[in-house]
């Protein structure tokens, strides 16, 4: 693929025109640092579809989409507050406040767009409370959302009192359960949202300011980033993904489930990192983030079409996590040395 035709410039010293030289598009140059998760990803498709015949069904990769869709989209948020060289540990206790908002508030007869708003509302409010503590207060990022992880568990608990939420209208279950196009809706979803912030982090005056703080925050506000603010709107939009993810989540199930979400902060900042991401921010991109999603869903996926015990796929993600940070600190030496 071609990126650029000729160009004719005029020599220094006069005389004909020289051709500027072609420069051929790479994959490298189209997905930056999010190339090395996708081809894993592409290479892990590979090798199932030649270890198991059923891998490549229309019911599998329906289910496969199913699988990846909800911890796929926040991890996309989660990618956000990453970049800013912070960490959201309350991700997971959100998507199940979120969802159990949601069910409560239709259990009780409120219209489907009122409980979802109510749902997302509370979600919000939670990356609000987190990104203000980090951004004015300059409490460590850490310790903010452990203990909002904690209260909105809490919450969760007391507000259904540790019991599942049911039944909830079917016309809410078709929401992440139906598809369009022969697609699940939950693809379509996770799909737009990977989209939308992968054009906010690339097109966008928003998208730079996240790096430029990722890399130097006391540089990005010296040079006119509004550093506070853009903290408070990353945590605020990390918050909202993990609402989406709640709302889907229950419409899923059909039933508000008080455990829901436990522990899928540890899987978004698992695919944040194998998908190229560095912990300490500034690097990274959200296709990459959504590869590692899929290479984390597709792993215990064909974990269970292969009959490979869960324990071991467990180890295998945790060494993907190690060998992804290594080569991270390994690729930033040798840019120094070059440098």
């Amino acid at each position: 693929m071609r990126h650029s035709s000729d160009v004719l410039t005029e020599p220094a010293g006069g005389g004909a025109p020289a051709v500027a030289e072609e420069r051929i598009v790479t994959f490298g140059d189209v997905f930056g640092r999010d190339a090395g998760g996708i081809v894993v990803l592409l290479v892990l498709f590979g090798a199932l579809t030649l270890s198991s015949g059923q891998f490549l069904t229309a019911d599998n990769l329906a289910n496969l989409a199913r699988q990846v869709a909800i911890f796929g989209i926040i991890a996309v948020g989660q990618l956000l507050v990453i970049l800013t060289a912070g960490i959201d540990l309350s991700v997971g206790s959100v998507l199940g406040l979120s969802g159990c908002v949601t069910a409560e508030l239709l259990a009780h007869g409120t219209p489907i767009p009122i409980a979802i708003l109510g749902g997302l509302a509370v979600a919000v409010a939670a990356g609000l409370v987190n990104g203000t503590l980090v951004a004015h207060a300059g409490l460590p990022p850490f310790i903010v959302t452990l203990g909002m992880l904690g209260i909105a568990r809490g919450v969760v608990l007391v507000l259904t009192n540790a019991n599942t939420v049911q039944p909830l209208p079917q016309r809410f279950s078709d929401i992440a359960n139906g598809t369009l196009l022969g697609i699940p809706n939950l693809l379509w979803v996770f799909a737009v949202i990977a989209v939308a912030v992968a054009l906010l982090l690339r097109r966008t005056v928003f998208g730079r300011y996240v790096y430029a703080i990722g890399s130097n925050a006391e540089s990005a506000r010296l040079a006119g980033v509004p550093v506070k603010a853009m903290l408070v709107s990353v945590y605020a939009i990390a918050g909202f993904l993990a609402g989406v993810g709640g709302v889907l989540f229950t419409s899923r199930l059909n039933a508000g489930i008080p455990t829901a979400g436990t522990g899928y902060e540890l899987n978004a900042i698992a695919a944040c990192v194998i998908g190229g991401a560095s912990l300490f921010g500034a690097k990274g991109g959200a296709f990459g983030a959504a590869a590692g999603a899929l290479i984390v869903a597709t792993l215990n996926n064909g974990g269970n079409l292969l009959a490979i015990n869960s324990f071991y796929l467990q180890i295998i993600i945790g060494l993907l996590i190690l060998v992804a940070v290594f080569f991270d600190q390994w690729r930033g030496r040798m840019t120094a040395r070059t440098g």
